[in-house]
């Protein structure tokens, strides 16, 4: 699949405008022509995930073989634990990544949020749905008054985000105090990032994706066969689908295993992973099959073009800076659920590695290329850094060092990659 499946603008002449709308379904009729498809995108820069699960895997593989403990089940689940405030601010990065534009104060921002709900959700103050419902809209603002002055005024985002960066942290600071830290109180939110499912849920939860993305493959086939575009070969479809089951079945099982180290036996899947595969369904659809996230792609690979094609880039882009911010509350949401409380320093490092992690994932810094899929992979690079390294007694130092020096490589291997496929490299 395409590291984009937006960016083309050429479709077949006579196809209808219904047509034209289906997204990555492709029009190779079989398995070898799929892959030699495959193959000349690869040859002409759009490479992807790619490299990411390469290097992913790579990664696995020396980890596993210098420490014991790493592929146990109990670290597989403590790595997804750790992963997935990461993985999701990554995810909201992408929507203004897309753009060609980059949020600074994504963190700070869940940060606040974060500061809000867990100090007003105390015994004596508000339900945590409330307090909940009052960190969203924390998050709503804020991407709304970003979004006003990058898109309506033209401040450029680096300059305004920057300054909320260094201002939200002055807030946590009036919010929660110097020095101050509020313990989470609600247990459903503790229990996200700390439970895991019932055996059978995790296998339930696994018959459901497949069930769903079946249904997606199919009603996209008898759209395609309706309106005249061509169908790629049910080969390719159940190619995709039994390789998504297949792995999916071997994580359920796995994550099934007793983890325990005392009487007490520990199993399941954590209650966590449902949680951000629901975040990043919901998110892979808007950017993938609506007009919203149709418009983002365009606006990131050709703003003027876009905008001459009836793009309302204002109104586009606003929306995506309120979109990334408040997908960024969720993350917080899962951090404060991981570490138990919430202090003046909360969201204050991890932005930059949401930044690293789009990035190392595929997610193109000059806009218009990559997808939620891929920052999810690059946030599982960076996680699985710090925890193999954790493992082997490396100081934190020496993980920022190799996480920058990823970060580097990534950011090389993107802009090799656009120039091999002709596009510019200025931001």
């Amino acid at each position: 699949m395409s590291a984009n499946p937006q960016s083309s603008v050429v479709e077949p002449a006579g196809t209808s405008p219904e047509a034209q709308s289906l997204l990555g379904s492709g029009v190779e009729q079989g398995v070898f022509e799929h892959a030699r498809s495959y193959l000349r995108r690869l040859r002409g820069g759009e490479m992807g995930a790619l490299p990411a699960i390469g290097g992913l895997l790579v990664l696995f593989i020396i980890f596993g073989a210098a420490h014991s403990a790493f592929l146990t089940p109990r670290n597989m689940a403590n790595l997804l634990t750790q992963a997935a405030p990461l993985v999701v601010l990554g995810m909201a990065l992408v929507f203004v990544l897309l753009l060609g534009e980059i949020d600074l104060s994504a963190g700070v921002t869940f940060g606040v949020a974060m500061a809000v709900f867990v100090k007003y959700t105390q015994p004596d103050g508000l339900s945590w749905p409330v307090g909940l419902a009052l960190a969203m809209g924390i998050g709503f603002a804020v991407g709304a008054t970003i979004g006003f002055f990058v898109a309506k005024i033209g401040v450029p985002s680096f300059v305004v985000t920057l300054g909320l960066f260094l201002g939200l942290q002055g807030v946590i600071l009036i919010i929660i105090g110097a020095g101050g830290t509020y313990r989470l109180i609600p247990e459903p939110i503790k229990a996200i990032q700390n439970s895991n499912m019932p055996v059978w849920a995790g296998w339930a939860m696994l018959a459901g994706l497949v069930g769903l993305l079946v249904l997606v493959a199919v009603w996209d086939r008898w759209r395609r066969a309706r309106s005249g575009a061509p169908n790629p070969a049910v080969s390719i479809m159940l190619l995709k689908l039994g390789t998504i089951a297949i792995l999916g079945a071997g994580f359920v099982a796995f994550m099934s295993l007793d983890r325990g180290r005392a009487a007490q036996a520990i199993m399941g899947v954590p209650i966590v992973v449902p949680v951000v595969l629901i975040i990043g369904l919901i998110g892979t659809f808007v950017l993938d099959r609506t007009k919203f996230g149709r418009y983002i792609y365009a606006i990131g690979g050709n703003r003027e073009a876009a905008r001459r094609s009836g793009v309302n880039v204002t109104a586009v882009k606003w929306a995506a800076f309120v979109v990334c911010s408040s997908l960024a509350v969720l993350a917080g949401l899962l951090y404060v659920s991981r570490v138990g409380s919430a202090d003046a320093s909360t969201g204050r490092e991890i932005v930059l590695s949401g930044v690293a992690a789009a990035v190392v994932g595929g997610v193109s810094l000059f806009g218009g290329r990559g997808r939620l899929m891929h920052a999810a992979v690059g946030a599982f690079v960076i996680a699985t850094i710090e925890n193999g390294l954790g493992l082997l007694g490396f100081s934190a130092g020496a993980t920022l060092a190799v996480s920058g020096g990823v970060l580097i490589l990534a950011a090389t291997v993107d802009a090799l990659a656009r120039r091999r496929s002709g596009g510019s490299t200025n931001a």
